[in-house]
């Protein structure tokens, strides 16, 4: 009998661990090439496990795609939820949000590729799913942040804006960063995914948002407000 420790990774005997490295790779060829032009071999042998173990989790393409989208989505849901669903100030709970947020991209620059190859492709036949992703995860998430948005708006705290054209623009100004980021990098001679660059950009977009949004300016750090 094999001992877990030599149970190699291209077994059934680590699902958890086999089904991770999986995702992992088809997350990368996904984001390379869309569903259209990746490659179930090369998705197997990026994840360093036999096509058959790989169809053994995954019926298919559409399955691991599938997968793939509930766990960029579900990632993303479970950490700017609870943010949203602090008891701080309206401008303390957009500020974590917001951070949450960019911090769950950059950890992970290639999932607006993803995403966006999945807008690109949507169309009747793709109804089905396109609603399960928006009920799933982004009804909440839509639904928690409008609930900041106004309770900041009554007290005060924020501009009266919209939040049906608010909330897609505050998240184009983080998406959009990390879906040019190989433009960028092309365009601008730097690499706008090193940590320096990372910094720069978040601290950009907390600023940003915030005057587009308070009805008073964040302190400027070491003085008084």
């Amino acid at each position: 009998m094999k001992t877990a420790s030599k149970i190699r990774l291209g077994s059934r005997g680590k699902p958890a661990q086999s089904r991770a490295a999986i995702l992992d790779a088809a997350i990368e060829e996904f984001a390379e090439h869309g569903i259209a032009g990746a490659r179930t071999d090369a998705i197997a042998r990026s994840a360093r496990v036999n096509k058959a173990l790989l169809y053994y989790y995954f019926k298919d393409k559409e399955a691991i795609y599938q997968a793939v989208l509930d766990h960029v989505f579900s990632g993303l849901r479970d950490t700017v939820v609870p943010m949203l669903e602090s008891d701080l100030p309206p401008r303390e709970k957009l500020l974590n949000y917001l951070g949450a947020y960019f911090d769950y991209i950059a950890a992970n620059p290639r999932f607006p590729r993803v995403v966006q190859g999945e807008w690109i492709r949507s169309g009747s036949n793709r109804i089905g799913q396109m609603k399960h992703v928006a009920q799933s995860y982004f009804r909440p998430i839509y639904q928690k942040l409008g609930d900041v948005l106004r309770e900041g708006i009554a007290a005060g705290e924020f501009r009266p804006i919209d939040p049906m054209h608010f909330i897609p623009s505050m998240v184009a100004v983080v998406v959009f960063y990390f879906s040019s980021a190989p433009i960028m990098k092309t365009l601008m001679k730097i690499d706008p995914l090193s940590p320096e660059q990372i910094a720069l950009r978040r601290a950009f977009v907390l600023d940003f948002i915030s005057a587009a949004l308070f009805t008073r300016p964040l302190p400027t750090p070491g003085v008084r407000s």
